[in-house]
């Protein structure tokens, strides 16, 4: 893990907005939130930040895990905040979101990883206002099924979790996950009824075959959205690129996960799980209203 890949003239990343930054910064700090956008240092924040969306990330801003491809800071976290759903509202307010979407750090020293925590901020953004959309990107919650029966009685509308990798990176890329895990959580959601979703990262050292079997698993599961973008490290001590996907390549994976008939796909270098999370679920409803069945 001790250089950088080099990247390819194609993959241009946009110029960061330091004024739009700056203001979401502001609103953040005021309000004692986080954003996935930034602790991830995600390349797309400032459109997004632009556009008045984010992706806010609850229960602080560190995790107890240590994921290499993951820029999120780890180590010890703080108890959760209960002030944390008035909070968020008063975000959405600002922001004049319709489409919300929550994740958060994994928080294995909680008893239900924080699942709880997600529940009372969904019921906060319906009790605020009842037409709102929330998807959440969830951590796994070791499994526990009652954390994540939680979760789905809150009836999110759309639920998140993502594999991010093929099962055989896992023990060098994601320690302390486990992919079929992941599989089994996600079933447990579309058997509740749930429309699902699920991204994966290339290019941290996957081949092809592998890359159509995790479609193949996820979609047995019942996952119905999936997002698939290229892994970039965050730093020198981060897990190496391996290689740089093309676009023609992301491209051709999103013909395969369409003829598996996954409801909507997103598939590119910048692609991120909840970047135009909006546009995706449009999507996918007016899909739902050609004969498709979520």
């Amino acid at each position: 893990m001790s250089s950088y890949a080099r990247r390819p003239e194609w993959l241009k990343l946009k110029p960061l907005d330091s004024t739009v930054l700056t203001r979401m910064r502001k609103l953040n700090r005021g309000l004692k939130l986080h954003t996935i956008c930034e602790s991830a240092r995600c390349p797309n924040r400032t459109e997004c930040f632009a556009q008045g969306t984010a992706t806010f990330m609850i229960l602080g801003d560190i995790c107890t895990r240590n994921c290499t491809f993951c820029a999120v800071k780890h180590g010890k976290p703080e108890a959760p905040d209960p002030e944390e759903p008035e909070h968020i509202v008063s975000a959405v307010k600002k922001l004049g979101l319709r489409y919300v979407v929550i994740t958060s750090v994994t928080r294995d020293d909680l008893p239900d990883g924080g699942a709880s925590q997600f529940a009372q901020i969904i019921k906060a953004l319906r009790a605020y206002d009842s037409n709102i959309l929330v998807e959440v990107l969830v951590p796994d919650f070791r499994g526990s099924l009652p954390a994540w029966q939680i979760v789905i009685d809150a009836s999110p509308d759309v639920l998140n979790h993502n594999v991010e990798t093929v099962p055989r990176l896992y023990l060098e890329v994601r320690p302390g996950a486990n992919y079929q895990r992941s599989l089994e959580l996600l079933r447990r959601a579309k058997l509740n009824g749930l429309l699902t979703k699920s991204g994966l990262m290339l290019g941290l050292g996957e081949n092809r075959q592998e890359i159509i079997e995790v479609m193949a698993d996820l979609r047995e599961a019942g996952c119905d959205l999936m997002t698939i973008g290229q892994y970039l490290q965050p730093s020198l001590k981060h897990h190496k690129v391996v290689r740089y996907v093309t676009p023609d390549e992301f491209a051709q994976y999103e013909v395969i996960a369409r003829k598996m008939r996954f409801l909507g796909v997103s598939s590119g270098p910048l692609v991120r799980s909840s970047f135009n999370a909006i546009d995706f679920y449009n999507e996918v409803r007016l899909c739902k209203s050609t004969n498709h069945s979520i």
